[in-house]
């Protein structure tokens, strides 16, 4: 043990020597105590490959020194597990260390107590957490992308099913973090350790074939440096050339996205042009162009026109000696250092800030990324958006006034104009490229000029989820379409619920006022009358249950049981005095009664129809001829009638549930010819039960909506008179 101790103080004074060669005010004691400290708090803690815990803090020290990062980040390097994994706290970090240490290592330590449902759900939380953190301190972002490269490092010690996950979340998210840092040496590095784990005999059998030709590959890479180095030396152009054969994953994924084999792919090597003046790479550009012939389609101008994260360089593609295709990028010294170190090459805590400016264009993608998410609620949702939007394939389109918005390839006019403004997203009805109106789903290309079209009667519609390609332009439609379903859900809701109260002689508004209406809503649970209502909209929320709160069944019973005994006390003493009550039925003497029509013969307007007193539950109408009434008392029988209103109410339309009979032989085409006779007498079939007999007859049974009794019987009467129709009857 102790051996093992002194080799990692011997690998701690390695990275502060490392560190002081490009930082010689390093504080080293604060790095050394924060090794002390962080060695104390994981003693007894051991990696699956057997090593002290220690030996990864170490390592993530390392990486964040190969960052050039400051004091500060190498301490929360050595300190990034304490929180997560030993029983310190951010705040002893902050009295022992300092904030701007402790903040860091918050920033990048899990939400572990967090009470969440499912694992996606918790890698949701916790990259919002990191995304906040990131977007005050872009320290935490790196020090986190130097924690997944140690661990994906070290990745061959854990189950295979680990393996997996951790390797697919790190190709979804912190590779192209990393890329949008513009830190290409970490995200190519992440990338091919993702690949190795997700497709292990795809990742062998490329390096096998990269093996194989590994002398005659390095004989051709010395062959073309040779040529481009005197090729720029005989036009007095001084320059660096490097080539190198591409990475593993961009291999594999050409081949996929080709389907072809290894042997097919040509450009597998990429060189590298550095000149010291930015003019000096069109010259260079040109003279490439006039040795050998440029494949079509494929030169990128990323001078004129820099990458979001500040990436600058010349992009062409060549058939050089022998006939290869190779792949040719030039950029002035000052190009090649920000393309590799990325955020290190301009590194922001030279001037003391934290964070970069809001205007800063290198990185108003953050900004973007924190603002644009923050409201999204389903975990699932935040995620898709997010990897979206890091997805590193991009399209570059200017504005009218010339300002440049780099958006995923494949993006839309729509996409652009979320990228403008959220009110011009929502208000886009097309837009014209390059001169010419083209529709909304327009895909875009790179130096496209896009002007948005508006109309302020526009609204977001659900369909465009199915074109847009960012995660702004997801998010922003989605919880426009929400809040309109919101919005119709409450009107709905509203009407359904004054409906209900209006069988007991009052409504919304009424109980609105007089504050039983919130009470109710509180007692359900709710935070507001709008979150009940919309409830009841959508149909979670039945409108009997929001009553019951405003008039408990005592209450009702009380109310109803009132209502009838007057009505009987008229009848008995004989003092009729006719009122339209609330259903259109015409009841002896008392008006807002409940009103019920009786499903045992679904009474229409035009039937002969009698009333019942039933017990609490108001006024139940049968037909005349209803075979029920028999066994109803007949102290509780009551005389009543259709109103006016009632009648030319239901004439508008049918809303009165009628069962149809029809008997007839079984032979095809004629169910065909009675579904038609109800539509030609406007009669809606809302359910149909067929059933055959062994005599080749059929029982057929309607549910029709009916406006009235006329109305129905000439329904029936049409029907009756079909070839093959036995019987027509009520059922």
């Amino acid at each position: 043990m102790e051996q093992a101790e002194q080799e990692l103080r011997g690998r701690l004074d390695e990275i502060i020597g490392k560190v002081e060669a490009y930082q010689p005010s390093v504080d080293s004691d604060l790095i050394r105590k924060a090794f002390d400290f962080g060695f104390m708090m994981h003693a007894g803690q051991t990696r699956k490959s057997g090593e002290l815990y220690m030996s990864h803090p170490l390592e993530v020290m390392d990486i964040i020194a190969e960052l050039r990062l400051d004091s500060a980040s190498l301490a929360a390097g050595l300190l990034h597990d304490t929180v997560e994994d030993t029983e310190t706290t951010v705040e002893e970090l902050a009295e022992l260390f300092g904030e701007d240490v402790a903040f860091l290592v918050d920033g990048v330590t899990k939400l572990s107590k967090l009470q969440v449902n499912t694992r996606e759900e918790a890698q949701a939380q916790n990259f919002r957490k990191m995304i906040i953190a990131m977007s005050r301190d872009l320290r935490v972002i790196v020090l986190k992308l130097a924690d997944r490269l140690h661990n994906m490092r070290t990745m061959k010690h854990m189950p295979s099913h680990k393996q997996e996950r951790i390797s697919q979340e790190t190709l979804d998210i912190y590779s192209p973090i990393a890329h949008r840092l513009g830190i290409s040496w970490l995200k190519t590095e992440l990338e091919d350790l993702s690949f190795r784990y997700l497709y292990p005999d795809a990742y062998f059998d490329i390096a096998e074939q990269v093996s194989k030709k590994k002398r005659e590959r390095e004989s051709f890479i010395r062959e073309v440096i040779k040529i481009l180095k005197e090729l720029m030396s005989e036009h007095g152009i001084e320059a660096e050339v490097h080539g190198r054969p591409k990475n593993f994953l961009s291999i594999y994924r050409k081949m996929q996205k080709q389907q072809i084999d290894f042997d097919q792919v040509f450009d597998v090597l990429a060189f590298r042009i550095i000149v010291d003046e930015r003019h000096q790479c069109y010259e260079g550009l040109g003279l490439v162009h006039n040795l050998w012939k440029p494949i079509p389609g494929r030169f990128k101008d990323y001078v004129a026109i820099p990458k979001p994260n500040g990436y600058q360089s010349l992009h062409t593609s060549v058939i050089g000696p022998q006939q290869e295709r190779i792949e040719i990028q030039i950029r002035t010294a000052e190009m090649h250092r920000v393309a590799e170190e990325g955020i290190a090459a301009h590194w922001l805590y030279k001037e003391g800030k934290a964070v970069p400016d809001q205007d800063d264009q290198a990185f108003a993608w953050l900004h973007q990324l924190m603002e644009e998410h923050q409201d999204a609620e389903d975990p699932h949702e935040f995620l898709e958006s997010v990897k979206i939007d890091l997805f590193h394939d991009e399209v570059y389109v200017f504005t009218p006034n010339g300002d440049v918005k780099g958006l995923p390839q494949g993006a839309t006019c729509l996409d652009f104009a979320f990228a403008i403004h959220t009110e011009v997203g929502h208000r886009c009805v097309g837009a014209k490229v390059n001169g010419q109106i083209v529709p909304i789903r327009h895909e875009l290309s790179t130096g496209d000029i896009c002007e948005i079209l508006t109309n302020p009667n526009q609204k977001p519609s659900k369909d465009w989820l199915s074109f847009v390609k960012t995660g702004r332009a997801r998010t922003k439609i989605r919880n426009a379409v929400r809040e309109e379903q919101r919005e119709r859900s409450r009107e709905l809701g509203r009407e359904i619920l004054n409906k209900e109260l209006k069988r007991h002689g009052t409504n919304v508004r009424a109980v609105e006022r007089n504050g039983k209406l919130l009470d109710a809503t509180l007692q359900s649970r709710f935070h507001s009358i709008d979150e009940m209502l919309a409830d009841v909209g959508y149909g979670n929320t039945v409108p009997e249950t929001i009553v019951s709160k405003i008039f408990p069944p005592e209450e009702r019973e009380e109310e109803q049981e009132s209502k009838i005994g007057q009505l009987i006390s008229r009848i008995t003493n004989k003092q009729p005095a006719p009122r339209g009550s609330g259903s259109g039925v015409i009841v002896d003497g008392i008006d807002n009664i409940m009103v019920n029509y009786a499903k045992c013969c679904n009474p229409v307007p035009g039937d002969d129809i009698v009333g019942f007193i039933t017990r609490g539950r108001g006024l139940s109408v049968h037909r005349r001829d209803c075979e029920k009434i028999a066994h109803l008392e007949p102290e509780r029988m009551i005389g009543v009638s259709w109103g006016e209103r009632r009648s030319q109410t239901v004439k508008k339309k049918g809303t009165n549930s009628v069962n149809v009979r029809v008997y007839c032989t079984d032979k095809p085409g004629l169910l065909a010819n009675i579904s038609q006779s109800f539509s030609d007498s406007g009669v809606n079939i809302s359910q149909a039960h067929c059933l055959t007999t062994e005599d080749q007859r059929a029982v057929n049974t309607f549910e029709v909506l009916v406006a009235d009794l006329d109305q129905l019987q000439g329904a029936m009467k049409k029907i009756s008179q079909i070839k093959g129709v036995y019987r027509v009857e009520r059922a």
